[in-house]
C-alpha cells in the first residue's frame, strides 16, 4: 500500500474528536486513538512494512514503549528479525524486576518504537532507564508525531525522532502525512 494510502486510513480509524488531555498536559480537541490501529492486524502490518525501511542498519533491538509502542515493535521483530524488548514504563518490583522483558539491551544498540509522540517525555524518561541498564540508545521510531516540537526536545536529550506520519493542520483540519 503506497504511503498516503496507509496515512488515510490510519488517520480515518484512529482519529477521534472531543476534548482530550494528552500525556504531556496538553489539552486537544483531537486525538489519535492508537489502539484503534494496532488492533487491527492488516493496519498494523502494514504500518510495518513502511516503518521497517526507517530502522537504523546498527540496531540490534527494537525496544517497544509501554504500551503503544509493544505492538508495533512485535511486529516489526517480526518482519526484520530484530529482536525485541518491551520496556515498562518503572521496572517490575517483584520477580525479576526488570526494566526490559525479553530481548538483553545491555552492551546493545536498540532503537526505540513509540506509537504516537507529543513531547517524548516518557520516551526520554525510558531512555534515561536504559541508558542506565547499558544500553546505546540514540533513534527513536514512531508512528505519528502530533508536535514537531519533539524534534528538539530528543536532540536536547541526544535522540533522533523519526516518524512515519507528521499530524499536519491547515485552516482547523488535521491530516496525517
Amino acid at each position: 500500500m503506497k504511503k498516503e494510502l496507509l496515512a488515510k486510513k490510519v488517520y480515518e480509524t484512529a482519529h477521534i474528536t472531543g476534548t482530550f488531555t494528552l500525556r504531556s498536559g496538553q489539552i486537544s480537541n483531537e486525538y489519535f486513538d492508537k489502539y484503534l490501529f494496532e488492533a487491527d492486524p492488516s493496519l498494523l502490518s502494514e504500518i510495518a512494512e513502511h516503518m521497517k525501511l526507517l530502522i537504523p542498519a546498527a540496531s540490534q533491538v527494537l525496544a517497544g514503549l509501554e504500551t503503544g509502542g509493544i505492538p508495533v515493535a512485535t511486529v516489526l521483530s517480526q518482519k526484520t528479525g530484530i529482536p525485541t524488548a518491551f520496556v515498562r514504563k518503572k521496572a517490575k518490583e517483584y520477580g525479576t524486576c526488570k526494566l526490559a522483558e525479553g530481548a538483553d539491551i545491555e552492551n546493545k544498540t536498540l532503537c526505540v518504537i513509540e506509537d504516537v509522540v507529543t513531547t517524548g517525555g516518557q520516551i526520554i524518561e525510558s531512555v534515561r532507564e536504559l541508558r542506565s541498564r547499558g544500553a546505546i540508545v540514540e533513534n527513536v521510531l514512531c508512528v505519528i508525531l502530533r508536535n514537531t516540537d519533539a524534534y528538539q526536545i530528543m536532540q536536547s536529550a541526544g535522540l533522533t525522532l523519526t516518524p512515519l506520519f507528521t499530524m499536519k493542520k491547515e485552516n482547523g483540519v488535521s491530516r496525517l502525512e
